[in-house]
């Protein structure tokens, strides 16, 4: 007995091409991040002392954040570069755990591309009902 129903089709891809899918993804996620950093540090800009250095407590941790997430891009990229391309992985039971429809369209296919995020104005204005 398979342990995938027989309708669920099997994606054996290259695991090359999909870590370097989960790079794109990871730097994506750097991007978003930085790209909030300032808009916090501008809340609220008549908070007392005690604010300030909680403010920029908060502001050293999504630094820390973009580090990581950069540095995690980083690391599968150079682990990648050395794999052989021939290398397959079924990405079918992975791919059904992301519950965002985009990443699971850029993870799955490729087809999102680098930059297949929509621009934080529209992403932080939106939002789908769940």
């Amino acid at each position: 007995m398979s342990q995938y129903p027989s309708e669920a089709p099997v994606m054996e891809e290259s695991l090359p091409a999909v870590l370097m899918r989960v790079v794109s993804e990871l730097n994506e996620v750097a991007d978003l991040v930085e790209r909030i950093e300032p808009l916090i540090g501008e809340l609220h800009p008549e908070a007392g002392q005690d604010d300030v250095a909680e403010r920029m407590m908060v502001l050293q941790g999504i630094d820390l954040a973009v580090q990581k997430t950069r540095g995690l891009a980083e690391f599968i990229s150079q682990v990648t570069a050395g794999m052989p391309g021939g290398w397959v992985v079924d990405v079918t039971t992975a791919l059904n755990l992301v519950k965002l429809a985009d990443m699971q369209k850029a993870l799955g296919s490729g087809a999102g591309g680098p930059g297949h995020a929509q621009p934080l104005a529209k992403a932080s204005g939106d939002f789908e009902a769940f």
